[in-house]
């Protein structure tokens, strides 16, 4: 197995497109998305930008969008998708994001997918590819009891699951008839999910 050092923006300049790269990651809970996205963003050098992280940071640092997210969050409430937008389209305009970024966390539906489009295309941006981890979920399951959280039992890591699929089936088919669905497979070990996903982007 290859370490992750070697997994650089320039160890694969032969078939790492040069320019801005934009990517949107999907995929289920225990597919390892945050951590590939995570690795992703390092070897390309771009931000590697999740709604959960962009939201806590806003509230965090009482930001005037923090400040209105903070108020559905202590009503019990999910914060909506206009605001979660809006804290995006923040994100998105800050320079280190000028030469890309990876998108974790959103969108979750059609819906929100469509949404998404307009802000990019208020921004002058779009991204590049999706990027969808694949892995079954008897994988996802294991992996998701070994990290051993209290709420985490097998049916309600099953009942999560069937949520998450019920909600993605629909966006997947969504970015793949526009052709910009990548799916991998997301079952191995990480150097070589890695790899992959810089083959997919440079196709």
């Amino acid at each position: 197995m290859f370490p992750l050092a070697l997994f650089t923006f320039a160890s694969f300049g032969c078939c790492v497109k040069e320019g801005v790269t934009r990517l949107i990651f999907l995929g289920a809970p225990g597919a390892g998305k945050g951590t590939q996205a995570g690795r992703l963003a390092s070897s390309l050098e771009i931000p590697h930008i999740s709604t959960g992280e962009i939201l806590r940071n806003a509230i965090k640092e009482n930001t005037l969008l923090g400040q209105k997210a903070q108020k559905y969050v202590n009503a019990g409430e999910l914060v909506p998708d206009e605001l979660i937008l809006d804290l995006i389209r923040e994100r998105l305009s800050q320079s280190d994001a000028r030469e890309g970024w990876i998108l974790d966390g959103f969108p979750r539906n059609v819906t929100q997918a469509e949404f998404l489009l307009q802000v990019l295309a208020g921004l002058g941006q779009k991204y590049d590819w999706v990027l969808n981890l694949e892995v079954p979920d008897e994988v996802l399951v294991e992996r998701l009891l070994k990290r051993g959280r209290l709420d985490d039992t097998e049916e309600t890591i099953r009942r999560r699951l069937d949520v998450y699929r019920e909600q993605t089936e629909p966006l997947i088919d969504f970015y793949r008839q526009r052709q910009l669905l990548q799916s991998i497979d997301g079952d191995r070990h990480p150097e070589q999910v890695t790899e992959s996903l810089l083959e997919a982007i440079a196709s």
